[in-house]
């Protein structure tokens, strides 16, 4: 079976390895010319590390990422809130919860592959297709045919909206910057802060290689030209509310090494199989990153189609595995970022005064029990 991927992202590749593990011929197809090592720092979940180790990647990941030992929430004067403690995750499920960067992350799904999966300037433009193949077309005019096709092209894939032309991406309310500094022992090694305020919101972790990785969002309106060429200095002016270290670490982050985006979801879908054609990652379930799983789905994404094809012979008892295994539970991820993105982004005095009051009264076990659905996957 000839299976293309379009999309070389964390998702596309992660199928790409754990397809060829399997036996099939899987092209990879990324309409950039080459991969950059560029990107911030990610959150890999106990969740994904555990469909890792299922494709004997597991191991390389971990060996390049930080464990996470307690996550921290503040107010803006840094007074403790709720403190989560996340070295339950090794105790119930065998794996933890990771920082990495995620250059190092697809650089590990790159050397996992076969020679000659990736093929570069492959911008996808149309695809067709009937009961037994998909043709794909590109923009420097060449076509392929393809048993299988996985679009993985991201939030804003062209696949998925041809498919479900209402399926835009819908901003969330909120514009982020986030960038990777040296920690200068600024951050503690094992511990992951979140400061909530009615001005922004911060976000920082340590990594690998004594770096630390931070975000730092504020609510604004959809491409607001006044966020869209600041230095370091001055975003970190907008956070100066917060204690000292906030600014101090944002301000001494280099301008290369800070990306800057407007955050948005897509409505859940509820289908990711339109005949031959699978939708996989961002362009099934894009999802805001208030629970730092947007490479997690998308990971657990290729493990269940790779575990279908595992189980099954016929490919629409695969495709349909698929499905009832993935569109509910990244459904309920989505929904539930959005819900914890718009208590920690409030602006409103009164809400944010509620929640910074109520939030410390909250078990750290209630806090996991309600996260229970997500580390406790189901691949199979």
């Amino acid at each position: 079976m000839k299976i293309a991927i379009i999309g070389g992202g964390i998702g596309g590749l992660c199928a790409a390895v754990t397809l060829q593990k399997q036996g099939f011929s899987v092209q990879v197809y990324e309409a950039n010319s080459m991969f950059q090592p560029v990107g911030a720092g990610i959150g890999i979940g106990s969740n994904a590390m555990q469909a890792l180790m299922e494709i004997g990647v597991g191991e390389d990941v971990f060996a390049n990422g930080h464990v996470l030992h307690t996550q921290v929430f503040q107010n803006q004067n840094g007074k403790s809130l709720n403190t989560v403690d996340l070295t339950i995750l090794k105790k119930l499920y065998g794996q933890e919860n990771i920082t990495i960067h995620r250059a190092k992350l697809h650089r590990t799904f790159l050397e996992a592959l076969k020679p000659n999966t990736l093929n570069f300037n492959k911008k996808c433009i149309s695809t067709e297709q009937n009961d037994d193949q998909v043709t794909i077309r590109f923009e420097d005019g060449t076509t392929v045919t393809a048993d299988i096709l996985l679009a993985a092209d991201g939030i804003h894939s062209s696949i998925r909206q041809q498919l479900v032309p209402g399926s835009i991406p819908k901003y969330a309310g909120y514009t982020c910057w986030r960038g990777i500094t040296e920690n200068k022992g600024r951050v503690d090694e094992y511990t992951s802060t979140e400061l909530w305020s009615t001005k922004g919101r911060f976000g920082m972790a340590p990594m690998k290689d004594g770096l630390v990785y931070w975000f730092a969002c504020i609510n604004t309106a959809a491409r607001n030209p006044q966020f869209q060429q600041l230095n370091s200095q001055e975003i970190g002016g907008l956070f100066q509310h917060f204690p000292e270290v906030v600014h101090n670490v944002i301000s001494t982050t280099p301008l290369k090494s800070i990306l800057h985006h407007d955050i948005s979801d897509i409505k859940p879908l509820r289908h990711f199989v339109f005949g031959r054609v699978v939708l996989l990652g961002d362009a099934a379930h894009a999802t805001t990153p208030n629970m730092g799983q947007g490479a997690g789905q998308a990971i657990e994404d290729a493990i269940v189609l790779g575990n279908g094809f595992k189980q099954f012979e016929h490919v629409d008892k695969v495709l349909a595995f698929y499905e009832e295994k993935r569109v509910a539970r990244t459904a309920k991820v989505i929904r539930l970022s959005r819900q914890i993105g718009a208590i920690a982004q409030t602006q409103m005095r009164p809400i944010a005064g509620v929640r910074d009051f109520l939030f410390p009264f909250i078990p750290s076990k209630v806090l996991m029990n309600r996260l229970k659905f997500l580390f406790d996957v189901k691949l199979k």
